[in-house]
């Protein structure tokens, strides 16, 4: 319960870790806009706690060198320190270095305490804070040449480029986070490394030994820092020292992720140092002066102009300050907990001895706990809990495509109802036109055939009355039926039985202008009203004078008594109004 007490500092730190340096793998991206920053948080918290886990030793060992902080008290002021460092820093916005602030803190530590500082650790750690930007600004400086070489060569469409930039953002993005993890996984528990539990964890494909475990634990809380606190940070990165495109927000993560590969992959530099070759230290890099590296490698191939110097220099005054801020907290915290909570913060011959015996007895019983099955139980369970997520996912995609699609159909339906409807009534209307065609040609015909037969009966009268005049021996008989036969004739040909069923036909047919009529003008006459509608037919004087059997003279007079009773001013024409009305 104690050693939990103590290590809580460490988690602290971590947490400040991801809270501040979590900026440098995603901090481009999430500020080019080419990635949310929920989605960056989840993959740089998976991928730095699989680095912190299985590479991470190798850093750590080398801080341990720095200062062997061998008391939990101490240990726990010195993580603390560092801790309450960063976070003043980054409550300002600066994206300072948590390596610096470590070793800051563990330089305090010694000079407290009086133990030995190993000065060479001391000054590889201090060149890797001048390499390490170096190198990211030249790897940095060739990938953006390289690249930009190749989209001109490869005249990749827009929309396929975002889309090969997103996805490149995210696999270095987990690269970086990897390396990140295996790299400054030792600035949050290197001090603790000796304090760790003998305690061994078999799960079958690997195994977790105590310090593993202490890392597993500063992984948690480097992911913590990540999601409740790195978000201004990425924002500050991204778009506070130069402005990025996508395309250098990639090299600049990918820069930054093979710099800290390099220092912390111990594999690589046993390799090296096989062949004979020199190998770089397996140190906790400075991440953050390898981004602004970087991004600085970027700017000075696009133009020094384009660099933002005000934001830089902020920033490197934050490198500055934090290591001595840093020490200068730890020393006087050290004699905090030294003079006032009586807390030993360095080993003395008694601690010596019972750190000695506990170290002997705990070796003795180095507890080996076989969690295979319990992993395997574990995973069964993590993949039946995915796979019922998925299934009800893709039920609640499937029924919300169905609903979709129920209502297209029904929009389809009540589209296709509504121009069933416009054609039915078309219909309907094109039928009640015909039908009106058709009654316009049924009276037509009738009437013609009205004509026909009157014509015949006239005639057929016509030969009666020539046969009985023929037979007449009266002279003067004759002559009166005669002239009554002349008479009937004369009357025929003035249209005088004709006549009205013609004007009964069309007033019939304008029926609404001759109701119009008698409304606007009820003092006109029978023959009036019969003129009007001639006129309205478009009938010429001599067709008009033919049908009234009147002279033309006479139609003219006629039109001339028209126009006073409709009261039409001088120059206006009387059709055009008889057909406006």
């Amino acid at each position: 319960m104690l050693f939990l007490i103590f290590i809580s500092s460490g988690l602290f730190l971590g947490w400040s870790l991801g809270a501040n340096d979590a900026a440098n793998i995603f901090g481009t991206a999430v500020g080019s806009k080419m990635l949310s920053f929920r989605r960056a948080a989840l993959i740089s918290s998976i991928f730095i706690i699989i680095g912190a886990v299985f590479q991470g030793r190798g850093a750590a060992e080398t801080l341990n060198n720095l200062g062997a902080v061998d008391a939990l008290a101490g240990a726990f002021t010195v993580s603390l320190c560092a801790g309450l460092s960063v976070l003043l820093m980054t409550q300002r916005g600066l994206p300072v270095s948590t390596s610096q602030a470590v070793v800051g803190a563990i330089v305090g530590w010694s000079a407290f305490t009086g133990n030995a500082t190993d000065y060479k650790v001391l000054s590889t750690i201090v060149v890797s804070w001048i390499s390490g930007p170096v190198m990211g600004m030249i790897f940095s400086a060739l990938l953006f040449l390289l690249m930009r070489w190749f989209l001109r060569k490869a005249m990749i469409h827009v929309i396929k480029l975002d889309s090969y930039i997103r996805t490149g953002l995210i696999i270095v993005g987990a690269f970086g986070a990897y390396s990140l993890g295996a790299n400054n996984i030792a600035n949050v528990i290197g001090v603790f490394v000796d304090s760790a539990p003998q305690l061994e964890l078999h799960f079958g494909l690997f195994t977790l030994d105590g310090v593993q475990l202490l890392f597993l634990l500063g992984s948690l809380a480097i992911a913590a820092g990540i999601f409740t606190y790195s978000k201004r940070v990425m924002n500050k990165v991204g778009n506070g020292i130069l402005s990025l495109t996508p395309e250098a927000a990639i090299v600049v993560v990918l820069a930054h992720s093979l710099v800290l590969f390099l220092f912390s992959f111990s594999s690589l530099a046993d390799a090296l140092k096989s062949i004979g070759l020199p190998a770089l230290p397996m140190v906790p890099v400075s991440s953050t002066q390898v981004v602004i590296g970087a991004v600085l490698g970027i700017g000075l191939v696009k133009g020094a102009r384009e660099v933002k110097f005000k934001a830089l220099g902020g920033i490197a005054l934050g490198w500055v300050v934090t290591p001595l801020v840093a020490g200068i907290f730890t020393y006087f915290a050290l004699f905090f907990i030294q003079n006032v909570f009586s807390l030993k913060v360095t080993s003395g011959a008694q601690l010596l001895r019972k750190i000695s015996t506990e170290s002997q007895t705990v070796e003795q019983t180095l507890h080996r706990i076989d969690l295979v099955m319990p992993a395997i139980l574990a995973l069964a369970a993590l993949i039946i809990v995915v796979l019922i997520f998925l299934f009800f996912r893709q039920q609640k995609l499937r029924l919300k495509a169905e609903n979709d699609l129920l209502v297209q159909q029904n929009q389809a339906y009540h589209t296709q109802k509504a121009l069933s409807d416009l054609e039915v009534n078309a219909i309907q209307k094109a039928n009640e036109l015909l039908n009106i065609k058709l009654e316009s040609k049924r009276r037509e015909f009738v009437n013609i055939a009205l004509s026909i037969t009157e014509q015949r009966e006239f005639l057929e009268r016509t030969a009666s009355t020539l046969g009985e005049i023929q037979k007449e021996p009266d002279k003067m008989q004759w002559e009166r039926k005669l002239n009554e036969l002349l008479i009937m004739i004369k009357q025929k040909i003035s249209y005088s039985n004709v006549t009205p069923e013609f004007y009964g036909q069309i007033e019939q047919m304008h029926k609404d202008f001759h109701l119009k009529l008698e409304n606007a003008f009820p003092d006109l006459t029978d023959q009036e009203k019969r003129l009007a509608i001639l006129l309205r037919l478009n009938l010429s004087t001599k067709e008009i004078s033919t049908i009234m059997n009147i002279t033309p003279k006479s139609v003219e007079i006629s039109r001339y008594r028209l126009r006073k009773k409709l009261n039409l001013p001088s120059g206006e024409n009387l059709s055009n109004f008889i057909n406006n009305l």
